[in-house]
């Protein structure tokens, strides 16, 4: 058996300022997806990370501040207008306040752009333009008013790994949170239907395999998408801490086109995550959303597990 391909996860940041004037909280409801192969985005202030239980030896996704390592997401549109069409413009920087210029191509893209309504019924996954000095722009239409939150997930061509980046975007108009949809194993969207198999364990790898049919038949026609067969993105309900999987080339066996694409995945704590999957089939990109709660702290995998070949002669730690 092939071993599970992992992804490192990645955090989003959080910022509070919309708090007050939408009175923003963690509930969420059917959702409006989107995605598409070229726009930008921006970022704003932070908020608290969201209250909850912490598996042992957690640590702070990456990605729940609008800096790290030297690297700022300075986002341009801090506020746009619900249900119109509008510009995203941001830049990222660098320690010097540089706008950074070359970048590290990753899953065939330079940079990804997320943005997912506070209360994740609204998300986008978009690849925005880079001008030459180092301005991003992309353009898109956010259909209800709120909270929203900008992911940045890049490589600058200087380092090594990855970053995401986080910053906060008012979209204006009244706003009223949704209740975040119940878990459940299967999720429909555009004809078809995706179920889920698996659970998202805090603190570990867990493996999730979905399975994409169309009439009740499994469909095994689907199409590349940024390199892979699928993509999946997962936000913590609360503070929106990012985790980024990609798929294994193979299912259980089956072929990479379908009707299966597998994940390996690591929540960062317990809590309650929405997934969603990107597949494209016909030409089309189709996003499936899944509400999932990780509540245990997962088993240590083989090379998790503590060194016991010499415990006769001295305790091994990891």
């Amino acid at each position: 058996m092939r071993p599970l391909y992992k992804i490192g996860a990645f955090g989003a940041a959080l910022a509070a300022s919309f708090a007050a004037a939408y009175g923003i909280g963690d509930a969420v409801s059917p959702i409006s997806t989107d995605t598409d192969g070229g726009g930008g985005h921006e970022s704003a202030a932070h908020s608290s990370p969201v209250p909850g239980d912490t598996a042992p030896g957690d640590t702070t996704p990456g990605g729940l501040q609008i800096s790290q390592d030297g690297y700022t997401l300075d986002l341009k549109t801090p506020r746009v207008t619900a249900d119109e069409p509008a510009t995203l413009r941001f830049v990222i920087r660098d320690a010097d306040g540089r706008p950074v210029t070359d970048y590290r191509r990753e899953h065939e893209k330079d940079l990804h752009l997320i943005l997912a309504s506070r209360d994740l019924t609204t998300y986008r996954h978009l690849h925005p333009t880079r001008a030459a000095d180092g301005t991003w722009t992309a353009r898109t239409t956010l259909p209800d008013p709120g909270g929203y939150r900008v992911l940045a997930d890049f490589t600058p061509a200087a380092e090594r790994e990855g970053l995401t980046l986080g910053a906060d975007l008012a979209v204006s108009g009244a706003y009223t949170p949704d209740a975040l949809p119940a878990p459940a194993a299967t999720a429909t969207v555009d004809g078809y239907e995706v179920t889920l198999d698996g659970t998202l364990k805090a603190g570990g790898a867990s493996d999730l395999t979905f399975t994409v049919r169309r009439d009740g038949k499994p469909v095994t026609d689907l199409q590349p998408y940024l390199g892979a067969y699928g993509h999946l993105v997962a936000l913590r309900s609360g503070d929106l801490a990012y985790l980024h999987v990609h798929p294994h080339e193979e299912a259980h066996g089956t072929a990479a086109s379908g009707p299966e694409v597998a994940f390996s995945a690591t929540a960062p704590s317990q809590g309650t995550y929405r997934l969603f999957l990107d597949f494209k089939t016909g030409g089309e990109v189709h996003t499936a959303a899944f509400t999932v709660r990780a509540d245990e702290q997962a088993t240590p995998t083989a090379e998790e597990q503590p060194d016991k070949s010499h415990d006769e002669q001295a305790p091994h730690g990891h």
